[in-house]
């Protein structure tokens, strides 16, 4: 299907690539190095918060699946927005979306700087970070097909390790295999202070964190208008996240939990991954995760080098952003959006010289509150196109949200208990003064220039 937001951009992937690209939106370095900071924060009880938190993304992406399998398009939920809430919050997202992933990518550009300098201790930090930009930005210049490769072999890495490292402490855990035959069993789950050790409070907090490990499950989204068969490959990925929410996030959580009592888990130390394949007595734990978090970081940015050039994209197709961002290249590549995205990345590796690693946690913040704003999107959007239709309509549905309405009005309230949690820790607090300053320059920026007037001309043509 054609239209003018995927007009010229080539459907290059597979349905091996969008099964790849889905898991890995659902393993980044919120899970590897982020969870010591979580379970810290909510004890075992941490568990439930990825389960309840999985449960509300797995609604937004079945709201997501619903209209792309019916309209796929680049630019996905910043074009539904357009279409079904109204213009200014298709302007609002699709940009909302470009800024949130630029200040991830800054983020994980420095992060794969700093696992660089394990191996290479004596090399500067922001050489690292700059070839990590480059080397993303040229595989996102070759063609969309080359992106699909490069994501299919990062997020394979990551779940092998997951895997291994669940198989390993399962082992442990039931056999007693690597602990003298003594099977370690399950008491750490409830030995130090009981499952809600930090009490109701601990999981409703660790809430942020837990958000941004989820962030990047809406790519699947945004592969529509380049997927070759969105209507097969598109509901076969997302209804495979649930149980992958359950296998690579809670199982994996569960075995670091059994394995170690949750109060010895310190962030200062390091991943709880090095400290579990340490145990089984892998002499070289440290170095192999670095190398998994390092592809994860580099995952991430691939991803967010893909999302940003196409949403400038459509926003030049939407005449919402300057017109040379819908310039394609002959293998159809957005090559202008992903050459001024890659020019703004470049903020993140002067970074490496001027900010303390304090800003690590404020940029992931801002970009939890971009997350929600665009997950919120999609369930109104949703709950839109769903009232505009007929009861026929309907009831041809390719692939309805389940429980619908209850689920995804369920879903807006805990996005909103997610903002909310923002206001108690420092650390993300920022994230609720920075939102409404862009959100306002956005809207000056809409009115100032003149969209909202363009809009009008062009819905009264239509």
């Amino acid at each position: 299907m054609k239209t003018p937001e995927n007009e010229g951009l080539h459907r290059g992937l597979k349905e091996r690539h969008i099964q790849l690209i889905a898991i890995g939106g659902a393993i980044g370095v919120g899970l590897f190095l982020g969870s010591s900071t979580a379970i810290k924060t909510a004890g075992p009880s941490l568990m439930l918060s990825y389960l309840i938190a999985g449960l509300a993304i797995f609604i937004v992406l079945r709201a997501l699946g619903e209209m792309a399998v019916t309209y796929p398009l680049s630019g996905s939920f910043g074009a539904y927005a357009n279409m079904f809430i109204g213009p200014v919050y298709g302007y609002l997202t699709s940009w909302t979306y470009w800024f949130m992933w630029v200040v991830t990518c800054m983020a994980e550009i420095t992060a794969a700087g700093i696992y660089m300098t394990f191996w290479f201790p004596d090399t500067p930090q922001w050489a690292w970070a700059l070839a990590a930009l480059v080397i993303m930005t040229v595989v996102n210049l070759i063609s969309v097909k080359h992106y699909g490769e490069f994501e299919f072999w990062f997020a394979l890495i990551k779940v092998v390790t997951i895997i291994a490292m669940i198989l390993i402490g399962g082992a442990m855990i039931f056999f007693g295999i690597g602990n003298n035959g003594v099977p370690i069993g399950i008491s750490n789950l409830t030995a130090h202070g009981g499952f809600f050790a930090k009490g109701f409070t601990g999981p409703a907090l660790a809430l942020v964190m837990v958000a941004f490990a989820y962030l990047g499950m809406e790519l699947i989204g945004v592969t529509a208008g380049e997927a070759e068969n969105p209507q097969k490959t598109l509901p076969s990925a997302i209804n495979k996240v649930l149980w992958r929410i359950l296998i690579f996030y809670v199982g994996a959580l569960f075995i670091i939990l059994c394995l170690f009592p949750w109060n010895e888990i310190d962030p200062s130390k390091g991943s709880p991954f090095v400290l579990t394949f340490s145990k089984v007595g892998i002499p070289a734990a440290a170095g192999i995760i670095n190398f998994v978090v390092l592809t994860a970081a580099l995952s991430s940015c691939n991803s967010g080098i893909f999302s940003t050039g196409r949403m400038l994209y459509t926003l030049a197709l939407q005449k919402k952003a300057p017109a040379f961002f819908g310039k394609l290249s002959g293998s159809g590549v957005p090559v202008n959006g992903i050459f001024i995205s890659a020019a703004f990345l470049c903020i993140g590796v002067v970074l490496n010289y001027l900010v303390p690693a304090k800003v690590f946690e404020y940029v992931t913040s801002v970009a939890t509150i971009g997350a929600v704003w665009v997950w919120g999107i999609i369930l109104v959007a949703q709950i839109n196109y769903r009232k505009s239709l007929s009861p026929e309509q309907v009831s041809q549905l390719k692939f309805p949200t389940p429980l619908w309405p209850l689920t995804s009005y369920l879903t807006l309230a805990f996005l909103a208990l997610v903002v909310i949690m923002m206001a108690f820790s420092e650390g993300t607090r920022i994230a609720l003064y920075v939102g409404p300053v862009w959100f306002g320059l956005l809207l000056l920026s809409y009115y100032s220039f003149g969209f909202n007037k363009d809009d009008a001309v062009r819905k009264q043509k239509a």
